[in-house]
């Protein structure tokens, strides 16, 4: 093995160049070098980046060179190429890359998933311990990549990031690095010739993957190019930006991507000789631009899904309707009017087990409540479901157990997370924890029930508090623990699919504060939110395009009897925005009022079969919380459809830049007061809206246009 010492600044031109990607302008390189690490170049030529392909922290071995971030370090700099293949199968071209350290004796093998005819790939990192000692590793990267989008200087690159909470999901702000919350200049060659030490970052805690940031990105240059990003995992995970100087003295932008660590998330793990670890995956997507970044990594996500199939339309009984307080005689109409509506399948939400009243703290045997199904029980309801024509779904939120709940007692202390001995309670819930076999018993048998009892075919899966850093029990630390409860979550959802591969399962963590690739790549559709107010949710509808395939982003429409047509539209455009996702007091409309929601779900059925190909794009950019006009598109193969809100409560005029072809209004009352026009096939829409908030879809055919 060559070259033990560790470098800052790699400058050697002895390197095999691999292309991964060459397409609209942007190229992505792996390179190999003889005498240094193996290294990610957006640039053209052999010269070996500044920065390596894989940084890992360990005890004993940090940092190369003083700094705050995971870059640059001991472990990094050392790594050294030892060869690497080139596999294709299924749409995927996968470049294994294997590189070894002579101080520690780890072997490091970096996976690269192109994907074939793209501009994207998956990468995750596998370490082995080759020695005879353990290693306690701190941090390992899932990719990192210097000069994310070329040669553009740093101050001219600026950060697409995500912000979230509960009700106020998808919020997305750009950055300019050379703002003071950015990567201002530090004039780094007057000082000695050092990296920078400090870092741009965002850190996720806990379970809550999407909890206050989104684990998506964009990193784009002034011009182009950009490149798109994403973390797909169910937990704890670090995206960072920092600045390197290469070899002769420029700055260079570094973007790193990581699951836990040890600084962010009390994440360590004992590598043990002969023991390999395996980092969660995380995908880029490069382009011309950030909108085209996006669709790149739209496209990515639709491959690495496990199972894809028909988006169907869902009637939950839930939102701004029974709010978890079902009962025979409330859920018996409502089904009716679902099924009138054109729903295919209803979710019976919250509340079906209970039979105190105060179900919170008590939920974990799953089991239907006698008192609020009285005659006939639930098997009355679900009978009612399917001869309304529709597929019968519970909500379940199989991973905590209530204070009161019979079974909180009949578990050992082992089946919850804990730490020092102590089960972890958050909100008067226990969390369960899903590496005990007894806990996954009990849950197969409690999924494996309804589904064969009851003939469930739709699962909404929700998941309302999370226990912090984790689990001590059985772990080399908090993050180590909860690292795998993540990894055994992810296991028992492969378990239930593997029984019932036609069961339909809905993500869903108090809205969207779970939404990440990990769980998408194999659940079928994804709450954006619990947002109950219609006017709040446009921004929340059109940002979730960004980290959401539009198949998959769940969008509530919640239309009510006491809503005026205007009103009723205007929520009915927000579930077209993307996957439409109905609730409200159907059963009290007029048949007027019925009519309008009835259109609305015809045109989601109709537009089904482009949906799953449609690329989003956003014809005003990404919009600001409140900002009054909001707008975001769905460009098919055939047309697009393109919904806009306004919020104001004045008229208004506006300009949009929308894709070719003639425009007209494919969603509305029939008393529409909007002027929709445009000069020829291609020049800018424009639009007059009466007094708001009013909201429409429009819709652009653009069939056999050139």
């Amino acid at each position: 093995m060559q070259g033990s010492q560790p470098t800052t600044a790699n400058h050697h031109s002895a390197a095999t160049r691999v292309v991964l990607w060459s397409q609209d302008g942007a190229e992505l390189a792996l390179v190999l070098p003889v005498d240094a690490p193996a290294a990610l170049s957006t640039a053209a030529g052999v010269e070996t980046p500044t920065q390596p392909l894989v940084e890992i922290l360990a005890v004993g071995h940090g940092r190369a060179s003083g700094n705050t971030r995971n870059t640059a370090t001991a472990i990094g700099a050392r790594l050294r190429v030892l060869g690497h293949d080139v596999t294709e199968v299924g749409g995927w071209r996968t470049v294994r890359v294997f590189q070894g350290d002579a101080a520690t004796t780890l072997h490091v093998t970096s996976h690269l998933r192109v994907r074939e005819d793209g501009a994207s790939l998956q990468s995750w990192t596998t370490v082995r311990n080759d020695g005879s000692a353990p290693l306690v590793l701190q941090a390992v990267s899932s990719l990192v990549i210097g000069r994310p989008v070329g040669t553009a200087p740093v101050a001219g690159t600026s950060t697409l990031e995500g912000y979230g909470e509960w009700v106020g999901e998808n919020r997305w702000a750009w950055t300019t690095l050379a703002d003071q919350a950015g990567l201002v200049g530090l004039d780094l060659p007057a000082h000695q010739h050092q990296d920078a030490r400090g870092s741009r970052s965002l850190v996720s805690t806990g379970t809550w993957s999407s909890g206050r940031y989104n684990p998506a990105g964009v990193v784009l240059a002034d011009g182009g190019p950009a490149l798109a990003w994403q973390v797909e995992h169910n937990g704890a995970w670090r995206a960072e930006l920092g600045v390197r100087l290469d070899a002769r003295d420029s700055d260079v932008l570094v973007l790193g991507l990581f699951g836990p660590t040890d600084d962010d998330h009390a994440w360590t793990r004992v590598l043990r000789a002969g023991e390999s670890f395996d980092t969660v995956p995380v995908s880029v997507a490069g382009s011309a631009g950030w909108q085209e970044s996006l669709a790149e990594l739209t496209r990515h996500r639709r491959a690495l899904r496990r199972n894809p199939r028909r988006p169907v339309i869902v009637f939950n009984d839930y939102m701004n309707t029974l709010m978890g307080d079902p009962t025979t005689a409330k859920l018996l109409p409502l089904i009716d009017a679902a099924g009138r509506s054109g729903a295919e399948y209803f979710c019976i939400d919250a509340g079906w087990y209970d039979d105190g009243g105060d179900w919170w703290d008590s939920v974990g045997l799953w089991e239907p409540s006698v008192t609020r199904f009285p005659d006939g029980g639930l098997r009355r309801v679900v009978d009612a479901i399917r001869a309304a024509g529709m597929v019968p779904g519970l909500w379940l939120e199989p991973e905590v157990m209530g204070v009161r709940s019979p079974l909180a007692e009949r578990l050992p202390d082992e089946a919850f997370l804990q730490r020092h001995g102590v089960r972890i309670t958050e909100h008067d819930r226990h969390l369960l924890d899903l590496r005990h076999r007894d806990v996954v018993k009990h849950l197969d048998e409690v999924v494996d029930r309804l589904v064969e009892c009851f003939g469930v075919g739709y699962l909404k899966l929700d998941y309302n508090v999370t226990p912090g850093a984790g689990t001590d029990l059985d772990a080399d630390s908090p993050g180590d623990g909860l690292l795998q409860q993540n990894r055994a979550h992810l296991d028992w959802i492969d378990g239930v699919l593997a029984r019932h591969p036609d069961l339909v399962i809905e993500n869903c963590a108090s809205g969207a504060m779970r939404s990440d690739y990990a769980l998408l790549s194999r659940l079928d559709l994804q709450s954006t939110s619990d947002q109950q107010n219609p006017l709040l949710y446009p921004p929340i509808a059109a940002g979730a395009l960004v980290g959401i395939a539009p198949e998959q982003a769940a969008n509530w429409a919640y239309p009510q009897p006491d809503m005026t047509d205007e009103e009723i539209v205007f929520t009915l455009c927000t579930g077209l925005a993307g996957r439409l996702y109905l609730s409200g007091k159907l059963h009290d409309m007029t048949p007027e009022q019925a009519a309008l929601v009835a259109d609305g779900v015809d045109l989601a059925k109709r537009w089904t079969s482009q949906l799953v190909d449609a690329i989003p794009f956003w014809p005003l950019g990404l919009p600001d919380w409140t900002a009054p006009l909001v707008a975001s598109g769905l460009r098919g193969p055939d047309e697009s459809l393109v919904v806009v809100w306004w919020r104001g409560t004045e008229g208004t005029e506006l300009e949009l830049d929308l894709p070719a072809g003639a425009v007209d209004v494919a969603y509305g009352p029939p008393a529409d007061g909007w002027h929709v026009d445009r000069d020829g096939d291609d020049g800018p829409v424009r639009v007059q809206i009466p007094a708001g908030p009013q909201a429409r879809v429009l819709r652009v055919r653009h069939a056999g246009l050139v």
